[in-house]
């Protein structure tokens, strides 16, 4: 009885409504011509709200916005009015609108106001921009970025000093160059905090004359830049490291792909492969030590969608390939990062704008020690040192597969990373970078927490003027609050991005039956994984007007039993995966049991029409 009892409240009373304009559709009332309805929010935590409406007909089937006027006491539903249509259900354009306005994602165009404070055109370098700046013009700098880049933050160049040590430049767009602080440009920028990219769509931060052309650091032109230059040995060892602003041309802007074949190949000897092979080989030396301190690998199955050329609908889809140079690119970020760090934090120790990792509470490894017992590994979880180790080692030959499971795991483990202000705080660390401090310095145009850090160090080095709010520690704890909210707020976004395009995929594929690994067992369901999709889901046991099957739930193993089978955390089993478009608001893939058969439970699979949608397999009835 005692783990039954839950601590119980009661509302006293509302100091401050949060209340918003909700997106969800109309349940239109049963009474004919009736003005009163119902409105269904698409977040299922929201009441429904009564509203009263004259264009119920037309409004059904549509998304649209409403907005609560109050709560009367007696009233089991809050009241409010219409506010705006936003167009069909399950239209593209409309459930991307949807999404960013229910993760709070500012995605106006940017106002005259805001464009005033945009350089005229055409732009050049002028004098007073060499001011304090470094001319890097001569160095053969490149960049390297996936396909279809346009925002390129950041550019690298190495070469051999005459005392035989190595120099090596991260170049980062000097875009608090063009952003200066307090104006309305500026006070936009730090209100939406990110860019946020969807699957076909890009909010950018900053307008697109700055992200995609004056800061973006295209070859073969001249642009600003914020360096941050170190020497090192052949042993990737930083003997000195200075800061400074500077003007670059990049001799090259290439994808991950393209960098990697210039490496490889037998034949280029040019400058900017020369530059490549020499940073690929210091990054490698860089991130054997970083792993040996104790960094995480973790591992998530990010999807990349296949568009049509002309529906723009998903038509593929598969995960990721990480090559060598998105490693190389990643380890001298890494490090620009760090250094950075340690240089604003030296000289503004009350109010750098800095990154920290918690480490999780011991409980949050409870899921992973007992999933890696059940295949007799063992997981430490003492350090981050011992967790990256141990997983390292948790290898079986017989299950290649069961490594990257267990990083997935891990990933799920883990907290959250934050900003925060260095006065208001006494725990840097960050856990999973196993670093003493950190803070982000290498893509202003899409961070704005990076623009303060480049307004910071700019400051440290004589770059650039002070100004009060830089150096005030609350209102900077304020702008993290706000930076922080905003990058969650663009990571479930992104997700439901994903999300929808799956569900775009799967419309147009039908029932397709795939190989899965379970990656949670629950009292009634497990939780899957298809790696041929990087898709998560769940399978349920318990349906509506199904008989019940027997079910046995052990926590400690962690197993479910269902009749005579029991499941354990990283068998492979097989599964259907569906659409289920029975709620239009809220459709969702679903997927149930093919292998190993339960009688009752398992779905045959010998249906030779399987791979037909809906409206074709009503055809093929017809046929008959």
């Amino acid at each position: 009885i005692e783990k039954m009892l839950k601590p119980t409240g009661r509302v006293v009373g509302i100091i401050k409504r949060n209340w918003r304009p909700y997106c969800g559709m109309l349940s239109k009332s049963g009474i004919k011509e009736s003005r009163r309805h119902l409105f269904t929010p698409a977040d299922k935590r929201i009441p429904r709200i009564r509203i009263e409406t004259r264009q119920a007909s037309t409004l059904e089937g549509r998304r649209i916005i409403v907005a609560i006027d109050g709560w009367p006491r007696n009233s089991r539903y809050p009241n409010g009015h219409f506010v705006k249509n936003l167009g069909d259900v399950g239209e593209k354009e409309t459930e991307t609108e949807v999404l960013l306005l229910e993760h709070d994602v500012p995605h106006q165009p940017f106002s005259q106001a805001v464009l005033s404070f945009l350089p005229k055109m055409p732009w050049s370098i002028t004098e007073k921009d060499m001011k304090n700046r470094e001319d890097l013009r001569h160095l053969c700098v490149c960049s390297v970025d996936p396909p279809g880049c346009t925002d390129i933050d950041d550019a690298l160049h190495c070469r051999e000093l005459e005392n035989g040590n190595l120099e090596v430049g991260v170049h980062i767009a000097d875009v608090s160059h063009f952003i200066r602080p307090g104006n309305a440009l500026d006070q936009e920028s730090a209100r939406r905090g990110t860019t946020v990219y969807l699957c076909e769509k890009r909010i950018d931060m900053v307008p697109e004359l700055l992200s995609s052309n004056l800061c973006s650091l295209r070859s073969n032109v001249d642009r600003l830049a914020f360096s941050c230059i170190w020497e090192m040995n052949h042993n990737a060892e930083i003997l000195k490291t200075r800061f400074t602003k500077s003007v670059i041309n990049s001799k090259a802007s290439l994808t991950y792909a393209e960098a990697q074949m210039r490496i490889d190949s037998a034949t280029m000897n040019d400058d900017i492969t020369t530059s490549l092979r020499g940073l690929n080989k210091l990054a490698k030396i860089l991130k054997k030590r970083r792993i040996e301190k104790g960094a995480l690998t973790l591992s998530s199955p990010e999807v990349r969608f296949h568009m049509d050329s002309e529906t723009h609908d998903p038509i593929d889809l598969q995960t990721k390939e990480l090559r060598e140079t998105n490693s190389m690119v990643e380890e001298f970020m890494l490090l620009a990062n760090i250094s950075v760090a340690k240089k604003i934090h030296e000289e503004f120790s009350e109010h750098a704008l800095l990154r920290k990792h918690p480490a999780p509470p011991p409980s949050n490894y409870e899921i992973l020690v007992k999933a890696a017992k059940s295949k007799n590994l063992e997981i430490k979880t003492d350090t981050a040192k011992s967790l990256a180790d141990s997983l390292d080692r948790a290898e079986s030959p017989l299950f290649p597969y069961l490594n990257t499971l267990l990083r997935i795991l891990a990933t799920r483990c883990m907290m959250q990373a934050v900003y925060f202000c260095s006065g208001m705080d006494n725990d840097f660390h960050h856990y999973g970078l196993a670093s003493p401090i950190y803070t982000h310095f290498t893509s202003p145009i899409r961070r704005y927490a990076d623009i303060i850090v480049h307004r910071l160090l700019a400051v440290a080095i004589g770059a650039d003027s002070t100004y009060p709010e830089l150096t005030d520690k609350h209102k900077l704890a304020d702008i993290c609050k706000n930076l922080n909210f905003r990058h969650k707020m663009a990571q479930y976004a992104q997700r439901a991005s994903v999300a929808f395009h799956t569900q775009l995929f799967f419309k147009s594929k039908g029932i397709v039956s795939e190989e899965a690994y379970i990656l949670f067992v629950r009292k009634n369901a497990i939780v899957v994984l298809i790696p041929k999709y990087g898709l998560e889901g769940t399978v349920f046991f318990e349906e509506k007007d199904k008989p019940k099957p027997r079910l046995i739930y052990d926590d400690e193993i962690p197993s479910l039993k269902v009749e005579d089978t029991v499941f354990h955390i990283f068998d492979k089993i097989k599964v259907k995966i569906m659409l289920d478009s029975s709620n239009l608001q809220h459709q969702k893939i679903r997927m149930s049991l093919v292998e190993p058969q339960i009688p009752g439970i398992s779905i045959s699979t010998d249906n030779s029409n399987m791979d037909l949608n809906e409206p074709e397999r009503k055809k093929m009835k017809l046929k008959k």
